[in-house]
């Protein structure tokens, strides 16, 4: 599998829009390259609609996001329209890609020992290397990372340890004051 500091592959691929994505085209801009099993599945669906969540801020940050699997270009444009992604799905179903980037191989599934697309996650740079690899992804809170290292960062922002700065002293409260029971001042009869 790649990491960081290798030199992406060539990526040329047909994608969801009737469009041939090329990787080569996109040099000076970065470029999130995240590899699925299938589309429509659980895990995967749960990450195509991440990303299609955060697809603004990944394009505010000068990120394009692609996602590839071995499926069908007719199989990603049901996937597409089913769930309104906002993410190019690229198919590569003689799995050149995969291979290239090392995002097909042999995985445990079920406790046995298979061969087949391992969930992966490549940032690519504006320079064409990889910037950072996340190997045998988790969905939970993956996008947030992917933007996290976008920034900069290695943790989402959300889990990252708030500065420490000196607490602002606040004045003394003053105690209140004793209470004391209210004098009950007998009710007034009405003259009738």
């Amino acid at each position: 599998m790649l990491s960081a500091g290798d030199t992406a592959p060539k990526v040329k691929l047909p994608a969801d829009d009737g469009s041939q994505f090329d990787l080569a085209k996109k040099k000076g801009e970065h470029v999130v390259v995240y590899f699925y099993p299938r589309d429509d599945t659980p895990g995967c669906t749960v990450e195509a609609i991440d990303f299609s969540k955060q697809a603004a801020a990944l394009k505010k940050l000068g990120a394009t996001v692609v996602g590839v699997s071995k499926d069908s270009i007719a199989s990603h444009c049901r996937f597409r329209d089913k769930h309104a992604l906002k993410v190019a799905l690229l198919s590569d179903p003689d799995l050149a890609v995969h291979k290239a980037f090392g995002a097909w191989g042999e995985k445990t599934m079920y406790g046995k020992k298979v061969e087949g697309v391992i969930r992966s996650t490549f940032l690519i740079g504006p320079d064409g290397k990889v910037k950072r690899a996340w190997p045998s992804v988790k969905v939970a809170g993956h996008v947030d990372a992917v933007i996290a290292a976008l920034k900069g960062g290695e943790l989402p922002a959300a889990k990252k340890p708030a500065a420490k700065t000196p607490a602002a002293k606040k004045p003394a409260a003053k105690k209140p004051a004793a209470k004391t029971p209210a004098a009950k001042t007998p009710a007034r009869k009405s003259r009738a």
